[in-house]
């Protein structure tokens, strides 16, 4: 039914097919909007300043539901979101396993100090921190 005239509700052009979209006069250096009742289509038709028109086809799809904020798509997703617990726990990890290192780096310092008794130990200087004196 391409045939039939367009009709304006609510500011809404509404126009049935291509072929009256194409069919549709747009005044020159304007553009206008225009809704296909009978598919899930909008043309956007522009003319140029002599009058020539150009125009763009967008299909579109209804929602039944909002759309998807950032919390809604994490909600869907199957990938597991780390909690707080879960990151304390591993934070609590984290610190044990720093604890065992630095007593296993402790315990081979002790041995080879063992292994050189007898001689001095280098007196331990105090560590300088870098940077600008502020």
């Amino acid at each position: 039914m391409s045939g039939t005239s367009p009709q304006q509700n609510n500011g809404m052009i509404w126009i049935q097919g291509i072929e009256s979209a194409k069919a549709f006069q747009t005044a020159p250096n304007s553009t206008v909007v225009l809704f296909d009742s009978d598919e899930q289509v909008i043309y956007i038709k522009s003319a140029d300043m002599q009058g020539r028109p150009s125009m763009r086809i967008l299909d579109y799809t209804i929602r039944s539901d909002a759309p998807k904020t950032a919390q809604n798509a994490l909600a869907g997703n199957s990938v597991d979101i780390p909690t707080r617990d879960d990151i304390k726990a591993l934070q609590g990890q984290i610190d044990a396993l720093k604890q065992q290192i630095g007593a296993m780096y402790n315990e081979s310092t002790l041995s080879a100090d063992a292994t050189t008794a007898g001689k001095q130990p280098a007196p331990k200087v105090p560590a300088v921190s870098a940077g600008v004196p502020g």
